[in-house]
């Protein structure tokens, strides 16, 4: 992490021990053969888990950068298109969060 805070470190790693639990979760259910909905679901949450996890890490860094701003409304802004793009922009596939059938982008078997 980019800044040095014990705590923030701590909490980055509580989240993402979390998150490994889920994805073992994802992975007994898809031995177990559970429906494609519910992977799905679980499968989703965890991604939305990671994202919050790397808004989490990037904030005081964002934090640190617009210190220097010196009018409150553009920081404001700022901070609003940075979370927005990290919000929509951490998948890294075009349109990847957005199929609309329920089954990603390689459908469902």
């Amino acid at each position: 992490m980019a800044h040095d805070n014990d705590d923030a470190r701590t909490e980055a790693v509580t989240r993402l021990r979390r998150i490994e639990g889920q994805i073992r979760g994802l992975q007994r259910m898809i031995e177990e053969g559970q429906d494609c909905d519910a992977v799905l679901t679980q499968l989703m949450a965890a991604r939305a888990a990671l994202d919050s996890v790397g808004l989490f890490i990037v904030r005081p860094y964002l934090d640190e950068c617009l210190r220097g701003t010196g009018d409150p409304r553009l920081r404001e802004r700022l901070q609003r298109v940075i979370e927005l793009f990290l919000r929509y922009g951490l998948s890294g596939v075009a349109g990847e969060r957005s199929t609309g059938d329920g089954c990603g982008t390689g459908g469902c078997d």
